[in-house]
C-alpha cells in the first residue's frame, strides 16, 4: 500500500514538473530563431501495463507538450508516439518509461487472466 501512495503521489510531481518544463521546451523550439526541429512518430511497448495504466499513459504523455500518443496497438501492447523534437528519440522514450510508465506499473499491475 505504501508503494502505491509513493508511486501515485511521485507520479503527479513529476507529471506537472514535465507538464511545465515541456511547455517551456516547447514554446522555445517555436520562437527560435533557425532551424525547425524534426518530428517523428516511434513506437514505445508498455508491456507489462495493464490496460488502464497504459490508457492513463497515453494521457499522460499526450497532455505533456511536445508529445502525443496516435495510436494504441493493445494486442502488439505498444503504443505509436509522435514527438515535435525527434532529436533525442531514444532518450525521450526512455524517459517516458522511467518516469511515468514504471510508476504506473505500480498502480496498474497487469492482471492475467
Amino acid at each position: 500500500m505504501l508503494a502505491r501512495l509513493v508511486a501515485f503521489v511521485a507520479l503527479g510531481f513529476s507529471f506537472v514538473w514535465h507538464v511545465v518544463t515541456g511547455g517551456a521546451s516547447t514554446a522555445w523550439l517555436i520562437v527560435r530563431p533557425g532551424a525547425r526541429p524534426t518530428s517523428a512518430v516511434v513506437p514505445m511497448d508498455y508491456q507489462d501495463l495493464g490496460d488502464t495504466g497504459a490508457v492513463i499513459l497515453a494521457c499522460l504523455i499526450s497532455l505533456t507538450p511536445g508529445t502525443t500518443v496516435i495510436d494504441i496497438d493493445t494486442a502488439r501492447r505498444r503504443m505509436q508516439l509522435h514527438l515535435l523534437d525527434a532529436s533525442q528519440r531514444d532518450a525521450t522514450v526512455s524517459r517516458i518509461e522511467h518516469v511515468f510508465a514504471r510508476r504506473l506499473r505500480t498502480l496498474f499491475p497487469e492482471h492475467h487472466s
